[in-house]
């Protein structure tokens, strides 16, 4: 039987990468939970296959289950009916399978009935379960908005919400309204106190992925009087305390699974969430940096999907009594999805690490004071994580829409057929570089680390890490790459003009994400060849192509072309 962990040794590759030594020994507070839980892990390889039985399972659900319902799914799509929302039938099926295998609440400490995994195996399922259904996978990795609650709710919500996620019950993040999507210091929802105490939401909330779920998280402007962020506070929504109904239900392009409703909240009771005010400054955005996180996994799903699929039909179809995968211009195309596949995913789990490294010494934190070294630890992975998730996040979702683009043109014809899996697996990426934050606003998130020189520092420093032999040539184009990117970030700066930096803002991005992630499949090379060599030569010259193309672009424009691109 088919297995989409055990048929992939990039998981295991990356599971064993030097920096979970010190991921697992955090999470796991030195292993501290081995006395009072039978589960627990005694050591760090013991931690590891647990992962590893963990995903085994996920992917024995993805490839048996999750996958074999996406075509049904996908048809049948979520209903409306008297205000509630129901699944497709099949979705039920993949919700009732995951719950039996016990996972949710994957990343939740043991004490709630979690299985206390860090962020970078729980982005390893995500991955799985989206390249088998990339809308089941919204609706199963919306779990994780129980990190929100765990950070910043009390202990008293901890206890009566963590364990019903754990158990299966689902979560949605209501925060887009009809007029506020990227501007969230738009939102309206009122939050209103009755004279108990009680909280109270009225208004409504639209694009709310899960919308009718089991537990929300809602931003609502808890001030009255005010028009900005620091009007704004977190609130958790139960939906057994009622208040709550779904008006529609979007007819989207893709992830059909995956419920898009429009609600409306009227007198719903509600609990706040840590602090008022700090909802949009201080909550979201940690919501949506996990939420980014986890779309990046989903990209590299779909990304492994589409190569599949092409690899697939290209070994079968024959063209002139030849398969079409021994024709230069299609295995170039597949060579390509693996290449962008390959250092899509390292980037994924290189950001991965660094938030669970981060995350967990804040949460330690909360329990002891932190030694000096940590919290320059704390400091400095947080920094890394920030600056990544951007990257991860922008880069993965652009090269999921290329890559099942490029998979429909190997399928040719047969691309454009809707018995064809590639033709769902397009539709549903194209959301992917919209949703959770557009490339446009990862580009916004990332340019003051790529102006004020962090990516850079960044860069220099990995171009110290010793390559393979074999790849001291890929190695030199990068360091040509950087001489680029250098001078190209030079120009741009002293051009003094804020408005020329914002519209050259994309092309810098790409440059950084080219180098970034070309350093980043070097180093998996160097780790293994076997696994990577092809995907490095492949990659960095497709990255090299484009920072030269971008270094040129740049380096040619002046602040008096720009009438040439306004929109009248």
């Amino acid at each position: 039987m088919a297995n989409f962990y055990t048929d992939h040794p990039e998981y295991d590759f990356y599971l064993n990468h030097p920096e979970m030594q010190r991921v697992v020994e955090l999470k796991e507070r030195n292993f501290a939970d081995k006395d009072k839980y039978e589960d627990a892990p005694v050591d760090f390889e013991d931690a590891i296959e647990n992962y590893k039985r963990v995903l085994e399972i996920t992917g024995d659900i993805a490839a048996n289950i999750i996958e074999p319902n996406s075509e049904d799914v996908d048809l049948e799509g979520p209903h409306l009916v008297d205000g509630r929302m129901h699944y497709a039938s099949k979705t039920y099926d993949n919700i009732e399978a995951t719950r039996q295998a016990g996972l949710w609440g994957i990343s939740m400490p043991r004490r709630y009935n979690g299985l206390n995994m860090p962020i970078t195996p729980y982005s390893m399922a995500s991955e799985i379960v989206s390249a088998a259904d990339a809308g089941f996978q919204n609706i199963w990795s919306l779990q994780d908005c129980i990190e929100t609650l765990y950070e910043f709710g009390s202990e008293e919500q901890r206890q009566k919400y963590i364990p019903r996620v754990c158990a299966g019950e689902t979560m949605s993040m209501d925060l887009t309204e009809p007029d506020a999507g990227s501007d969230l210091q738009r939102v309206m929802l009122k939050a209103t106190q009755d004279e108990d105490g009680t909280w109270r939401l009225n208004g409504v909330k639209r694009f709310i992925t899960n919308g009718d779920s089991d537990i929300h998280l809602v931003l609502a402007r808890s001030e009255e009087g005010t028009r900005d962020g620091r009007g704004l506070s977190m609130f958790i929504y139960d939906k057994r305390d009622g208040g709550v109904t779904v008006r529609h239900i979007e007819h989207k392009l893709g992830i059909h699974g995956s419920p898009t409703c429009e609600l409306v909240y009227k007198n719903a009771k509600a609990e706040l969430c840590g602090s008022t005010r700090l909802g949009l400054i201080k909550y979201v955005m940690a919501l949506m940096n996990g939420a980014r996180l986890g779309i990046a996994a989903q990209s590299v799903g779909v990304s492994q999907a589409a190569y599949d699929e092409a690899l697939k039909y290209a070994r079968e179809r024959k063209q002139f009594d030849t398969a079409i995968v021994k024709f230069p211009a299609v295995y170039d195309m597949i060579a390509r999805i693996k290449a962008k596949l390959d250092a899509g995913r390292s980037i994924l789990y290189q950001t991965a690490r660094y938030v669970d490294i981060y995350k967990a010494l804040e949460d330690i934190s909360r329990e002891r004071k932190l030694t000096p070294e940590e919290r320059a630890e704390l400091k400095k992975y947080s920094r890394l994580a920030d600056a990544f998730t951007p990257l991860a996040k922008g880069m993965n979702s652009e090269y999921a829409n290329q890559n099942t683009y490029d998979a429909i043109q190997v399928h040719g014809g047969s691309g454009f057929i809707m018995e064809y899996k590639c033709q769902r697996l397009y539709r549903d990426a194209r959301i992917f570089s919209i949703y959770e934050g557009t490339t446009q606003l990862q580009v916004v998130a990332a340019i003051r680390y790529i102006t004020n020189g962090t990516y850079l520092g960044i860069i220099k420093e990995m171009l110290e890490k010793e390559v393979a032999e074999e790849l001291q040539s890929l190695k030199a184009r990068v360091v040509e790459m950087v001489q680029l990117y250098e001078q190209a970030l030079e120009y741009v700066k002293e051009a003094q003009d804020q408005e020329v930096q914002d519209f050259l803002a994309r092309r810098l991005y790409n440059m950084t994400g080219d180098i970034v992630m070309s350093l980043l499949i070097l180093e998996d090379a160097t780790r293994s060849a076997e696994l990577f060599s092809k995907s490095a030569n492949v990659y960095v010259r497709m990255a090299q192509a484009e920072v030269m193309a971008e270094h040129v672009y740049i380096m040619n424009f002046v602040k008096e072309d720009l009438p040439s691109f306004r929109a009248e």
